[in-house]
């Protein structure tokens, strides 16, 4: 059967699917380093008696960022599909550039709160717009794999965040951290302005087919075939026509859970895992375990991934994340507990990877960028609640098996949504995006 023209693979060389994937990886890259770094800088942020923080100021000065992300990621969506992925990216890569550099100059707490604030901003447009660009630039059957590589960017920042903090903190302190902000502005911005192309099915579907045979006359493919779309370009209500309404709730609601969980386990798993009798040495040696693990997992189970449909992945990845959180409240030597923590890592940041991947598959090209904003918008807000909810837990002095309860429950559910609201055949989610795109 052939496919429909809303899901019909770009046309594209090897060289600019590598191109547009390695800008939009260090790009995400450059998103992780800049939402960990925070975590990293809070001991010495404490220690700044110029700021005079506390536990509870401080907890409060870390959400700002997120609060941004989430009006970042409803906002750019929107913005993405009628205004193109290319200037999007590159003036967020910019914008939250500028602000977390700008955050080693903050002379108080609450000049310090907006800076986050307003790069979590540009920082939540990150995602969406990377993700749509990507999707535009990578064939249906192996968006998977494309889409775990790009996610691998994510862990990956966090990671060399912690490695950064190890060398610049001493040396400069919290300052010199946010000083490395800069980065992305210096070497990233430049070469996608150079290098990175705007997405041909946005500028079919968006009218601008002079531009659209420019860019595939430059690079060599064929233009895609995209149906001509009316005012429904980057609304929400769009969304929900066509027999999409069950599909986007279950998305949000999945992304809602699997960020609860994703940022529930970065923030407290080496708090748990003290609690749980080991060192704050080897707490931390787990988290690192999880990033690494959810790097090099990602990438293979993305691989397998393309082989099979959206559903049966998703709600894989779910359940094989909780069974792996679940696991580690039984007492097991330490090679069993790494090997849980790759599991869980691979499962936390597979499960997002491939929801967004499927709701750019599911999506019209007219407003995928809409979709995949809300649907990674809506899940901030348990990216929001997990540090606050698992907080309480842990300080209430419950045993530490109803922690990793609360973080497996979420994928437990997850799982049960998409079994229930999300199509049971590939071609339901096509008919539904032509008539939505209508």
């Amino acid at each position: 059967m052939s496919s429909s023209p809303a899901t019909r693979p770009l046309g594209t060389t090897p060289r600019l699917t590598a191109i547009v994937l390695a800008l939009c990886w260090a790009v995400v890259i450059a998103d992780g380093f800049d939402v960990v770094v925070f975590g990293a800088v809070v001991p010495t942020l404490l220690a700044d008696q110029d700021l005079g923080l506390n536990p509870a100021s401080l907890g409060l000065l870390g959400s700002m960022a997120i609060i941004g992300m989430f009006i970042g990621s409803l906002l750019s969506g929107t913005l993405t599909d009628r205004f193109g992925r290319r200037w999007m990216l590159i003036a967020s890569v910019a914008w939250f550039s500028v602000f977390t550099g700008l955050c080693a100059f903050a002379p108080t707490p609450e000049v310090l709160g907006l800076l986050r604030f307003v790069a979590g901003v540009a920082l939540g447009g990150v995602m969406p717009t990377a993700s749509a660009l990507t999707a535009e630039y990578s064939s249906e059957r192996q968006r998977n794999l494309v889409y775990g590589i790009m996610w691998s960017g994510f862990p990956l920042g966090g990671i060399l965040a912690a490695l950064a903090g190890l060398v610049v903190i001493p040396a400069f302190g919290w300052r010199g951290m946010f000083a490395l902000g800069f980065a992305g502005l210096v070497f990233i911005v430049p070469v996608a302005i150079a290098l990175l192309p705007e997405s041909a099915a946005f500028l079919v579907a968006r009218g601008a087919t002079l531009r659209a045979q420019a860019l595939a006359d430059k690079h060599g493919f064929a233009l895609p075939e995209v149906p001509a779309v009316r005012a429904t370009r980057g609304s929400v209500a769009a969304l929900f026509r066509g027999g999409l309404a069950p599909l986007t709730v279950a998305f949000w609601i999945a992304s809602f859970l699997c960020l609860f969980m994703i940022y529930g386990l970065n923030t407290w798993l080496p708090g748990i895992m003290q609690a749980a009798g080991f060192s704050l040495g080897n707490a931390l040696g787990f988290l690192l375990v999880y990033n690494v693990g959810a790097i090099i997992g990602l990438v293979l189970i993305s691989y397998v991934a393309d082989r099979f449909e959206s559903k049966r992945v998703v709600i894989s990845t779910f359940l094989v994340a909780a069974g792996a959180v679940l696991l580690l409240a039984i007492p097991l030597p330490t090679v069993a507990l790494y090997a849980l923590l790759i599991l869980a890592g691979a499962g936390a940041l597979g499960t997002q990877a491939f929801i967004n991947a499927w709701v750019s598959k599911a999506s019209p090209t007219s407003v995928r960028g809409t979709a995949l904003g809300w649907s990674l918008g809506i899940g901030r807000l348990g990216s929001v609640l997990a540090p606050t909810a698992l907080g309480i837990l842990v300080a209430s002095g419950a045993p530490v098996v109803w922690s990793f309860v609360a973080i497996a429950a979420p994928a437990l559910v997850g799982a049960l949504v998409i079994a229930v609201l999300a199509p049971r055949r590939r071609a339901d989610v096509r008919e539904a995006s032509l008539a939505a795109a209508q």
